[in-house]
C-alpha cells in the first residue's frame, strides 16, 4: 500500500481565494496551462507570482501581462543580492507604475544560507524599502534566521511606508510577529503550518490578528499535507486555509472572507 493512500480530494469552498505568493514561472507552458486550471477549480480566484532575480524580473511581469487572473512583483531576493546594481534598481522603481505590479518583493533577509554577505544583503533590503516609500508600494519581505536585523531595518523604514506589506512564508520569532503586527504588518502563511513540527508557527497562527493574515502557497515549494512529497501549486491553498481556520477557532467560510478582504486591501486597493 502506498503511504500516501489516504490523502483526500482538495476541498472546494464557496468563498473564492487569492493565492498571495508563489513562483509561476518555474513553470513550463504546459505546465502553467494545467496549474491554472486545477487552481480555479478549487476557487482560486487570483494568483500574485513572486519576483526574486534580474532574470525573472521580466518573466514574472510578462506572466501577468498575458493571463487575466495573474499579478506580479518586482524585486531582488536576498539570496540574489550580489546581483544588484543601480540599473536594477531603476527598473523596478519604473516598473512601480505597472497596472500588473502589486508590490515590491520578494526583498529581506536571509541568514541560513547566506547566498550574499550580510552586509550586501541589509543594503539592498534597505535600497528596496526606499523604493517601496518613494512609491507609495507595499512590500513582500523574506526573513530567515535574522531576526534582529529585520526588525532594526524595518524600523528606519516603518514610519515612511505608508502601505506596509506582508512578511511572508513566516516562521520567525514570535517577538518578531509581534513587533511586525504592531507596525501593521500582515503575516503570510503556507504549508509549513500543516507541519506536523510546526508548532511554533502554529503558534504565531494563533497570536495573528484575522484581519492581519495572508494566505499563500510558495510553490513549487513548501507542499502543505497531505500532499507533502509532490510538487506545491496554488490549487493547495485550501489545504492552508482549513489549517489556519482550525488554528484560529473560526469557520472556514468566515476565515476565507476575511483573508480575501485582506489581501485586496494590500495588493489591491483599487480593485
Amino acid at each position: 500500500m502506498g503511504k500516501h493512500k489516504q490523502r483526500r480530494a482538495i476541498p472546494v469552498f464557496e468563498h473564492p481565494l487569492i493565492e498571495t505568493h508563489c513562483h509561476l514561472d518555474y513553470l513550463d507552458a504546459a505546465e502553467l496551462e494545467q496549474t491554472l486550471q486545477n487552481a480555479a477549480a478549487v476557487g482560486i480566484e487570483r494568483i500574485v507570482t513572486i519576483a526574486v532575480a534580474p532574470d525573472n524580473l521580466d518573466t514574472v511581469l510578462g506572466l501577468s501581462s498575458a493571463h487575466p487572473n495573474i499579478w506580479c512583483t518586482q524585486g531582488i531576493h536576498p539570496h540574489e543580492a550580489e546581483s544588484w546594481s543601480s540599473a536594477i534598481g531603476a527598473t523596478i522603481r519604473q516598473r512601480m507604475a505597472e497596472e500588473r505590479v502589486l508590490a515590491v518583493g520578494e526583498i529581506g533577509l536571509d541568514y541560513h544560507y547566506e547566498h550574499a554577505p550580510r552586509q550586501v544583503q541589509q543594503q539592498v533590503f534597505e535600497q528596496q524599502l526606499q523604493i517601496a516609500v518613494d512609491t507609495d508600494m507595499p512590500v513582500v519581505i523574506h526573513t530567515r534566521e535574522a531576526d534582529a536585523d529585520t526588525r532594526a531595518i524595518l524600523s528606519n523604514f516603518s514610519d515612511q511606508l505608508q502601505r506596509k506589506g506582508v512578511i511572508h512564508s513566516f516562521t520567525s520569532s514570535l517577538d518578531l510577529a509581534e513587533y511586525c503586527l504592531g507596525e501593521g504588518f500582515c503575516l503570510g502563511f503556507n504549508g509549513i503550518a500543516t507541519f506536523n513540527q510546526a508548532d511554533n508557527v502554529r503558534a504565531v497562527v494563533a497570536a495573528t490578528p484575522l484581519p492581519q493574515i495572508l494566505l499563500e502557497t510558495d510553490a513549487p515549494y513548501l507542499t502543505p499535507v497531505p500532499y507533502r512529497g509532490k510538487p506545491n501549486a496554488p490549487c493547495y491553498l485550501p489545504f492552508i486555509a482549513e489549517k489556519i481556520a482550525q488554528v484560529k477557532g473560526y469557520e472556514i467560510e468566515h476565515l476565507l472572507a476575511q483573508a480575501y478582504r485582506n489581501s485586496c486591501e494590500l495588493l489591491f486597493p483599487a480593485a
